[in-house]
């Protein structure tokens, strides 16, 4: 069984095409659960951010468990199978493990090296895991690769080349508006990414931050954090928006929510309120879109969405440390992939000690049979001498597969490792199930 990805992400797929796939969790264990009626698929999990849907499942059959994940999407989005894997990808064994271990990293973000998607990943697994819906292959390749994201994070310079999406949109805000330092401004959301947009408003210096959120106590909670960091805050709900907009500078939603929740009619309300000719700049964050697009086409008002941010300069990480993390990347790649290839063989290695225990096991009750007089510390010499020749002959073709293993295509030398010492595939696959236990023999002391 292998790793099969198939996703659509802002590298594939126009924002409108990404809208139609935006899920949320209830979303995502729907589709969870659809994956694995099938028998093809044994595990799945859903990685779905901003800018990507992405399903990791291990299947039985490529094509069969393409097929099912493919028309599972095509139901959830509304789309056609035929027209959703135009926009779509597709990754599959190492090349799947090779993607995610970039998207962990920030390599495949719409701002390169940020670190919002490390967290995505890690609450996709989590999400997975309450469903039962990951098992030991899923497993592992999620720690992996949250334990490779972290890495490339602490031993390259691409959070700072990179910065956030948050950061690259304020960027664009200040182009239009000049600094914002003593600026007034709205936060559209109080969720992580609400959080981290106040973060960087402070950080720029903005004055006070008005938070608007469906819950109004949660968006309380994230007033008091910003008070506590210096700046004036205050939490109001949703329907208090358009006043807001015409005291503000700058507007940043990244609510989650599935349909827009900033419309004409509040932007165009709250401008209507403003005395002095002035410039607001709503930075759509949302996946899908928080704003109606045809906010856009007001006034002194000017969007910054997901689209805009991808074509910005700043949103690429420096080549340099967008190098040295692809080059961690790929380093990691392979010892995972060595390792997992080292794992799959084991159970054959193991099965074969097994084989050679039950043979010597045999012969000495062939012998006990032929010498029913023999002394017990006399059958203890001949047992012991009878293993240690078992073993030493093993020992170098048990070691050698190994490491042969751990190469591209090692999985044949298991294979024929079994041929050779006809090896029931029951029986290794029962060791693989760990419903047999490991032989203890001089065969694990290998050098």
């Amino acid at each position: 069984m292998s790793v099969l990805l198939f996703g659509v992400s802002h590298r594939s797929a126009p924002v409108s095409v990404l809208e139609r796939l935006s899920t949320d969790e209830s979303d995502q264990a729907k589709i969870l659960d659809r994956v694995l009626q099938s028998s093809l698929v044994t595990e799945a999990m859903v990685l779905s951010t901003c800018n990507r849907v992405e399903v990791y499942a291990v299947v039985e059959a490529f094509h069969g468990g393409l097929s099912v994940i493919g028309n599972v999407l095509s139901d959830i989005s509304g789309m056609s199978l035929q027209d959703l894997t135009k926009y779509a990808y597709v990754r599959y064994a190492e090349a799947a493990v090779e993607h995610l271990f970039a998207v962990a990293s920030g390599l495949d973000s719409a701002v390169i090296g940020e670190q919002q998607v490390l967290g995505q990943v890690r609450r996709s697994y989590a999400a997975a895991e309450a469903n039962q819906t990951v098992g030991r292959t899923l497993h592992e390749l999620s720690q992996r690769a949250l334990s490779v994201g972290k890495r490339v994070h602490s031993e390259t310079g691409i959070d700072s080349a990179g910065a956030s999406v948050v950061s690259v949109a304020l960027g664009i805000a200040e182009e239009r508006l000049g600094s914002l330092v003593g600026r007034s401004a709205v936060v559209v959301g109080a969720g992580s990414m609400g959080a981290l947009a106040a973060h960087q408003l402070i950080r720029a210096g903005v004055a006070r931050i008005h938070v608007v959120n469906r819950t109004l106590p949660r968006a309380t909670r994230l007033a008091e954090i910003i008070r506590g960091h210096g700046a004036d805050a205050e939490a109001f709900p949703f329907d208090h928006l358009p006043p807001l907009l015409s005291d503000a500078d700058v507007v940043v939603s990244c609510t989650g929510a599935v349909r827009p929740v900033v419309s004409l009619a509040d932007v165009h309300r709250g401008m209507a309120h403003v005395h002095t000719p002035k410039k607001l700049v709503i930075c759509d964050l949302g996946m899908p879109r928080d704003v109606d697009p045809a906010v856009a086409g007001l006034p002194d008002v000017v969007v910054v969405d997901m689209d805009r941010i991808q074509r910005e300069p700043s949103a690429r990480a420096a080549a340099a440390d967008a190098d040295a993390a692809r080059a961690i990347v790929a380093a990691e790649v392979a010892s995972y992939l060595a390792g997992q290839r080292m794992a799959e063989v084991t159970p054959t290695v193991t099965a074969l000690r097994q084989r050679a225990a039950d043979v010597v096991e045999a012969e000495m009750l062939r012998l006990d049979n032929r010498l029913p007089g023999l002394d017990a510390a006399h059958r203890d010499e001949v047992a012991n001498t009878v293993r240690r020749v078992v073993d030493k002959l093993l020992h170098a073709p048990t070691v050698r597969v190994k490491q042969l293993a751990s190469a591209p295509g090692g999985d044949s030398y298991a294979e024929a490792l079994r041929e050779l010492f006809e090896l029931d595939q029951q029986a290794v696959d029962a060791v693989a199930a760990g419903e047999l236990p490991l032989v203890a023999t001089d065969l694990d002391k290998t050098d």
